[in-house]
Formats: structure tokens, C-alpha cells, sequence
């Protein structure tokens, strides 16, 4: 490893010791510097990179604690030979296949796929407003954002929420009733962890949202498939096939992936249901905020009057994924049990970022950004339409929707949609086959896409263009 022409950074922000640390750190893990390499003496490599002996000495100091490095006295320093016995038994039973990264996931320094799901539009997201409110936390809260955070969420941030859901969803809540989690998957583990036990069974919809069948799964719940019709998941069927069900996920307002929404009458019907079988429902309103005509739909939770309805909602598509943070609102009278639960769960990070969303909602940013983004998606997606009917319009078929941040394109054709998507991946598009969103055998078909960061029409055209190309002859 040749370090004679790296020059580190003077400018303000990390310092020099701790850039010449992960310099070696990196080396290391991409195999640049192997365990039992010689690297150059403290005086020497001081000296190549014009900086003071105890800043290279420092960044030694490091390496050798954390183990990367070992001191041999007077024949010199080298990379740990320990390391090489570790990576063996780290990987060895590893498969290569489960290594690879997932179709659906650009790497961490690159752009958004074309076409990724589940991700809002991160060109649009206003980072100054969002870095001065980060920055004025930072000095107010002080020492208190180096505690352990409260495993319930930050107050401020609760009453905040609630005070959001009684004029926007209708939800009349109290602060102690609102739970901040790490992430949708954080939510329904504390349901799981509360209100449910392993071995619970329950309906899901489908088609339906992947991720939380398999964390459900995982969790030791029993997850029954219950279909759609055009007024959201049929109660029929659903008694038909489990009448023994404890639980329902459902996506009321804007149902995951379909698009449609939950009509008046069979939302009361699944009140009823759960009322007679003291069940629990969660209501998913996982993008509720996008709807493009006329006003967001009331929350299932608003209709609620025997409290067996538990909402959740999540900031990773109306701000962004990074942040990790969603809530939910705990039944009244589960509140004690809710409590208890998030004490033994991973609690919703750090108390700063939980701070800086609290204020970007108090402070009106967070309505202003939202009205931005209505007018903004609508936008795209007519950008994304446009190009399919063009493009595909003998092949797809777009879904009409009021709201949300994907599209669903049907097959004019008797065909398979995940060869097409299989195909789309392979060519760098993160379009995703409908087929994979249902518990087999799959009855409905098409491709689903993402239009958040399409940023004009002719992007929209291009991404449409590598699509048709790449299903013209799927593999």
C-alpha cells in the first residue's frame, strides 16, 4: 500500500489521525494490506505525509487497540496475522450467492436505482432547513442527547405526533398513547412483543407488503394470505380460510401494493370483526400524506370506538429512510403492556434525530414540505405515465391510483411478470414483479415502479426506454 501520495485533509473536520486510521482500516478490509504485511515506521510515514510524528503515532495507537495492528519491537509493525483466521471463519460458511447485494438496493455511494420502490424524492428533501434544526439541537439539548434515549420516544417528539394525527388523520390520541420506534419493523415488533404471542395467527393481505409477511414469519406468527376485491381485503374469505385469526395487517388508505382504498362499508365490517373476536387490527398508513385529489382519506384508527385498532405511521417515505424512525398509537388500555414491551426493544435511536423532526413539524416545515411533495408526485407520475403509454403502451397497462409513490403497470399479455422483472434487474432497473408480493400461487400480474426521483420527462423516457429494451426478450 503506497501512502507517499495521499494528502490528507486539512480542512476543517476530521482530523488527520482519524483519516490516516480509516485510510489503514479500508486497506485492510479490501485486501490491499494482507495480515502479516510490514507497514512503514511512525518516523517514516510522518515524514512522506509531511504531518507531526505523534499524529501518525496516534493513529497507530488505534489500530493496535482495536487489533489490526501487532508490534513486533525492533522488527517493526505489521498487519495482524490473527486477522486472517477470523476472515476464514467469518466467511467460510458463508455462501457466495448470499453475499451479493440485493437487486433492489443501489450501493451506499451511488444514486437511487431507476425505479426503486419505497424511497421518496431525496432531491427534494431540504437539507439546509433540515442541517441548521440539526445543528441548533445539537447545541441546545447538549448532554442530554448523549443519554440513553427513552425507549418510548423523545416527548417532545410523542406530542408532537399526536397533535399531527388529530388534525390530519382524525385521531384523537394522547401523547402517552404514541410509541417512536426504529423503522416500520420496529413498530410491529413491539406489537408482536405486547398484544401478540408466537404461534398467533393472523390475516395479511394479498397481494401485500413483503417485508412485514417476513418479519411477521420470523416473529413465529402464523400468516394467512386473504385476496383483495375491489373494496380492500375480503372479510369472507379471510373467515373462511382462518376464523381463528388474532390479527390483520391491512393498508386501508392506499393499499399496498394494489392502490386501492378500503371502502367506508367494509372498513365498519372489519371494525365489527375485530370487535367479536377481540382481535387486533394494524393499520399500516404507510404514505397516506400523498393523495393527489381532494383530501388524505380518514384513518381506519378515526372510526375506531372499541379500541382495537393500532395505528402506525412512518417518516421514511415523507422525509426519508435514513432516519429509521416510524411510530404507532397503542390502544388506551394497552398502553402499560406497550410500555413494558419497549423496554426490552432496540428504542428508536438517537435523541437528537428525533429532536430535529419534532421541531421540522413544530416549526411548519413539515406541512409546507408536504404540500410540496403533493404537487411534486403528482408531477412525476404523470412524467412516468407518459413514457409507458408511449413507450409500453401495447405491453403495460397503468393503474390509476390517487395517491402514492409507486405505479402499477399491468400486462396487456398472458405473461410472466417476473422473468420481465428479472430481466429489468439485470439491467440495472429496480422494477419489481407483482407475483413476488403474493403467497403463491399468484393471481394478480405486473410490474411495479417507483417514480419518486424521476426528475423530468426526459428521464422518465429514458428509464422507459432501457425497460423496454431490457423485456423485449426476457431471459
Amino acid at each position: 500500500m503506497d501512502l507517499r501520495h495521499w494528502k490528507p485533509s486539512r480542512e476543517p473536520g476530521i482530523p488527520v489521525y482519524q483519516q490516516l486510521y480509516e485510510r489503514f482500516r479500508d486497506a485492510i478490509a479490501a485486501g490491499q494490506l494482507r495480515p502479516g504485511d510490514r507497514v512503514p515506521s511512525i518516523r517514516s510515514l510522518a515524514s512522506e505525509l509531511n504531518v507531526a510524528k505523534g499524529t501518525v503515532e496516534q493513529a497507530y495507537q488505534i489500530l493496535l487497540g482495536e487489533g489490526y495492528f501487532l508490534a513486533r519491537g525492533p522488527a517493526g509493525t505489521v498487519v495482524s496475522p490473527q486477522l486472517a483466521s477470523l476472515a476464514a471463519k467469518r466467511y467460510a460458511r458463508v455462501p457466495a450467492s448470499s453475499l451479493r447485494a440485493s437487486p433492489y438496493v443501489p450501493a451506499e455511494d451511488s444514486p437511487p436505482l431507476p425505479f426503486q420502490l419505497g424511497l421518496p424524492a431525496l432531491d427534494a428533501f431540504p437539507r439546509k432547513t433540515w442541517a441548521r434544526l440539526a445543528n441548533q439541537n445539537q447545541r441546545s439539548l447538549g448532554g442530554v442527547a448523549m443519554r440513553y434515549p427513552d425507549p418510548v420516544g423523545y416527548a417532545p417528539l410523542r406530542r408532537t405526533i399526536a397533535a399531527y394525527l388529530g388534525v390530519s388523520r382524525g385521531i384523537a390520541c394522547l401523547p402517552e398513547q404514541i410509541f417512536v420506534t426504529a423503522g416500520y419493523w420496529g413498530a410491529l415488533e413491539l406489537v408482536c412483543r405486547s398484544v401478540l404471542n408466537p404461534g398467533d395467527a393472523g390475516w395479511y393481505e394479498n397481494p401485500g407488503y413483503i417485508f412485514a409477511r417476513q418479519f411477521l414469519k420470523q416473529a413465529g406468527m402464523h400468516v394467512h394470505a386473504v385476496p383483495l376485491d375491489e373494496d380492500g381485503l375480503n372479510l369472507i374469505a379471510g373467515q373462511q380460510h382462518c376464523p381463528q385469526a388474532r390479527f390483520a395487517i391491512v393498508t386501508p388508505t392506499h393499499q399496498s401494493p394494489m392502490g386501492m382504498a378500503m371502502s367506508l362499508p367494509r372498513r365498519l365490517q372489519l371494525l365489527e370483526w375485530a370487535r367479536q373476536q377481540q382481535a387486533w387490527i394494524v393499520e399500516d398508513d404507510y404514505d397516506s400524506e400523498f393523495r393527489y385529489h381532494g383530501r388524505p382519506l380518514p384513518a381506519l384508527k378515526s372510526l375506531d370506538r372499541d379500541d382495537r385498532v393500532i395505528y402506525t405511521g412512518t417518516f421514511s417515505k415523507v422525509l426519508n429512510p435514513g432516519l429509521r424512525l416510524a411510530y404507532l398509537v397503542a390502544p388506551l388500555s394497552q398502553v402499560e403492556r406497550f410500555q413494558q414491551a419497549a423496554h426490552y426493544s432496540g428504542g428508536p435511536g438517537s435523541i437528537l434525530t428525533q429532536a430535529t423532526v419534532a421541531d421540522f413539524m413544530e416549526q411548519g416545515y413539515f406541512a409546507r414540505h408536504l404540500r410540496k411533495m403533493r404537487a411534486l408526485y403528482a408531477q412525476r407520475r404523470a412524467y412516468l405515465v407518459q413514457a409507458l403509454q408511449q413507450i409500453l403502451g401495447e405491453r403495460l397497462q397503468v393503474q390509476s391510483q390517487a395517491g402514492g409513490i409507486h405505479v402499477l403497470a399491468n400486462l396487456r399479455r398472458a405473461e410472466d411478470d417476473r422473468p420481465l422483472a428479472k430481466a429489468a434487474q439485470e439491467h440495472g432497473l429496480a422494477v419489481q414483479a407483482l407475483s413476488d408480493w403474493q403467497i403463491s400461487p399468484a393471481v394478480h400480474k405486473g410490474l411495479l415502479m417507483g417514480f419518486a426521483n424521476i426528475s423530468d420527462q426526459g428521464m422518465a423516457d429514458e428509464w422507459v426506454e432501457r425497460l423496454s429494451l431490457a423485456i423485449a426478450e426476457p431471459s
